[in-house]
């Protein structure tokens, strides 16, 4: 079977935001299972793709916002209302619907779409209806921006955020609706998106790798607390805030906390220990340096990739419930607390008492095993719409 895997950017290589570990993941699942996959889509600028024999590019562009200079957010913003879009799919309108079907002409035959998230289908919503479908679910976006609508900072933010929820339930129920099999990342987003019918929808466990992490015998921990995320992102965003608002008042002044990654440049913290080191050159390596790691999602759907990250690193851990979605198997080594300062005594008593590390590549191996369950009962779908398509 022959799929076109049709995502906003497409793999280069460089596993750089959680978009792109999952992405990387759900594709490697699908040709393990014997699928040859084409994919489309675009490159980050000064990127090239992965691999080009069997990847259609429509162009490079650069879908953050934050980066986007004012001029550039508002054209966007423009071209979104004018052309009733999403503020996030009229980014990827560029080669227009005639550059797209000519993108798809290019890779027949092929069976069926794999289209991965609503961005990127939601940019051309009726060209994806010839053929058996896969939609990939990556969050339960609609949700994710009404909860970015309740923690704006401001009436016009606000306001965006609500329309941008409004488009993005109709259009996520329409590729819920069309598809032929819907795979989330978290079982919570099959009730939410209503789907939870199992011959409708199954949850995929991901990896943030390909083989599963080498165990260390001796870690030399730098800092007490490490975090590292792409902290412009508003989910992303609101977890910071609690942590840095709502927990870290109730650390001890010389503990040392430790944040990596993108943050917005009003971001700051009176704790003396908090850090902001920004990009660092090796994730594995900054929060293996760490006594414990906080897992702090307090908003959005879909799975926290940072957290399975922690997990297959056998990394001890403090997580909020929202940080454990999709998540089967919690490891002994990791605390839950959803509570400010229950979380803070948590991490206090994780450093003063650290817990060892486990074996991650348990994990993995699970997370693994379950995926490749999960991915057969999409392609029966498929298989079966097929069929009948044919018949």
């Amino acid at each position: 079977m022959h799929l076109a895997f049709v995502t906003s950017i497409v793999p280069d290589g460089t596993l750089t935001t959680g978009y792109e570990i999952a992405n990387a993941a759900i594709i490697a699942g699908l040709r393990r299972a014997g699928i040859r996959i084409s994919v489309v889509g675009f490159t980050w600028p000064n990127r090239q793709p992965e691999e080009p024999e069997q990847t259609v590019v429509l162009g490079a562009v650069d879908v953050q916002t934050d980066t986007a200079s004012t001029a550039q957010r508002l054209r966007w913003l423009g071209r979104a209302v004018a052309e009733g879009q999403t503020f996030s799919s009229v980014k990827l309108r560029q080669p227009g619907e005639s550059g797209m079907r000519d993108a798809l002409r290019a890779l027949e035959p092929f069976d069926g779409y794999v289209l991965n998230g609503v961005q990127m289908a939601g940019a051309f919503p009726a060209l994806f209806t010839d053929k058996p479908s896969l939609f990939v679910a990556h969050n339960v976006e609609h949700q994710s921006a009404s909860e970015n609508a309740a923690a704006a900072r401001s009436l016009v933010e606000r306001l965006l955020y609500q329309r941008e929820a409004r488009l993005l339930q109709r259009l996520e129920e329409r590729f819920c609706r069309q598809a032929d099999f819907v795979f989330t990342l978290a079982e919570d987003d099959r009730r939410a998106l209503g789907i939870a019918d199992p011959s409708r929808s199954a949850t995929l466990p991901l990896t943030t790798r390909r083989q599963a992490p080498q165990p260390v015998s001796h870690r030399a921990t730098g800092t007490d607390l490490a975090l590292i995320g792409t902290w412009t992102w508003q989910p992303n965003r609101i977890g910071l805030d609690w942590f840095l608002e709502q927990v870290v008042p109730h650390l001890p002044a010389e503990m040392v906390i430790t944040i990596a990654g993108r943050v917005p440049a009003t971001l700051s913290c009176a704790h003396p220990g908090v850090r902001f080191v920004g990009r660092v050159e090796d994730a594995t390596a900054f929060v293996r340096s760490a006594k414990v790691i906080p897992l702090i999602s307090r908003a959005g759907s879909g799975v926290q990739l940072k957290t399975i990250e922690t997990f297959e690193l056998g990394l001890p851990a403090v997580a909020t419930r929202a940080s454990l979605r999709g998540i089967d198997h919690v490891p002994e080594n990791c605390t839950v607390a959803n509570d400010p300062q229950a979380f803070a005594r948590a991490l206090v008593e994780a450093v003063r008492w650290p817990l060892p590390d486990v074996d991650g590549g348990i994990f993995h191996r699970a997370q693994m095993q379950a995926m490749d369950r999960q991915i057969q009962l999409g392609l029966s779908a498929l298989g079966q719409a097929a069929r009948r398509s044919a018949a």
